[in-house]
């Protein structure tokens, strides 16, 4: 059983597009399979196209958050109603090419628990794009400790049973998941590939959101900006302490005929500026224990509806049922907390 996780959010334009075309890939590998749908509180006609394809394909689930959540939990969220022995997850945008999947069973087959789709081009994305994200992967390589995130790598990959269940028994509400799929480990294999322009629609990935991604995958995975605010305040405070020696040998020297007002205002205001970045990295790290203390579940489910369920009937014959359920919320509490 192979599962495909795709979360979206607002992309009514790219859907059927997708939908057949992993049909197509999907048929010929003689897998059972499924396709599990996030619907990440989109306010377009993409849960009305879901349920039309839901209605006519038996592989297509569809899970309908209550608003919003981002996609790092609605990702979270398709994990969580997996059942395969594989998961593979894709994006929509057809970005990630569905074809590239028999590469990832492939590497399965060959042994590997998670093997990810690695970028050899990245064709309708902006220079600048690009070169902030080189950034970004050089900037994890080098401060994330024991994960290491592969370079040029996104959510394209597939993940064996065993990675997956590894995975889902991490529940933090401040989800990085590049940062989580390497946390796991397990053996691992890339497939290169060359990532396509967007099928149709627009990215919902502007530059304020991709710099709150990286300052999630920062700060989730190290403590080296904490490290790196109390090397500033040592760094400071010894500038310091030089300083003030000059001012004392000079007045005592050659006396202190007008006070310098300038060289005292950039003193107070270096002060300053350093004690408030230390306090607003001190303030992100707060932030997230504050968030997690709190307990909230990652998600609220609006409506679950599960593919065709098959089953062998009293008199041997084969039936399908297709069931939209609302979860109770003792299922719900159960699902929320990775059981």
């Amino acid at each position: 059983m192979v599962s495909v996780v795709v979360p979206l959010f607002n992309e009514e334009d790219v859907l059927k597009a997708f939908q057949s075309r992993l049909t197509a890939v999907m048929e010929k590998l003689q897998h059972p399979w499924e396709v599990i749908y996030v619907n990440d509180g989109s306010k377009d006609r993409s849960l009305e196209i879901l349920k039309e394809l839901s209605n006519r394909e038996s592989q297509v689930s569809i899970v309908d958050l209550s608003r919003n959540f981002g996609k790092e939990v609605a990702l979270t969220a398709g994990l969580d109603h997996a059942k395969g022995d594989a998961v593979i997850v894709i994006d929509v945008d057809l970005q990630d090419p569905p074809e590239v999947i028999p590469d990832l069973i492939a590497g399965w087959y060959e042994g590997f628990d998670v093997v990810y789709a690695q970028r050899r081009k990245r064709e309708g994305e902006t220079k600048m794009k690009r070169l902030t994200a080189a950034v970004f992967y050089r900037v994890m390589q080098h401060i994330g400790g024991s994960v290491r995130l592969p370079p040029n790598t996104g959510d394209f990959r597939l993940m064996s049973r065993r990675s997956l269940d590894a995975l889902l028994q991490m529940r933090e509400r401040h989800r990085f998941m590049k940062g989580l799929f390497a946390w796991v480990g397990f053996p691992s294999k890339a497939v290169l590939y060359d990532r396509a322009p967007r099928a149709a629609g627009t990215t919902k990935w502007n530059y304020r959101r991709l710099w709150n991604l990286s300052i999630e995958g920062i700060t989730s995975f190290t403590v080296i900006p904490l490290k790196i605010a109390t090397y500033l305040g040592a760094a400071v405070a010894v500038f310091a302490l030089i300083f003030a020696a000059h001012i004392v040998i000079k007045t005592l020297m050659f006396s202190n005929p007008v006070a310098g007002y300038a060289s005292l205002m950039a003193v107070m205001l270096l002060l300053g500026g350093v004690q408030l970045l230390t306090l607003g990295i001190i303030g992100e790290y707060l932030g997230r224990v504050f968030n997690e203390a709190k307990g909230r579940p990652l998600y609220i489910l609006q409506q679950y509806i599960p593919a065709a369920i098959h089953f062998k009937a009293p008199q041997g014959e084969l039936n399908s049922v297709k069931v939209e359920s609302t979860l109770s919320m003792e299922s719900f509490s159960m699902i929320t907390n990775g059981h």
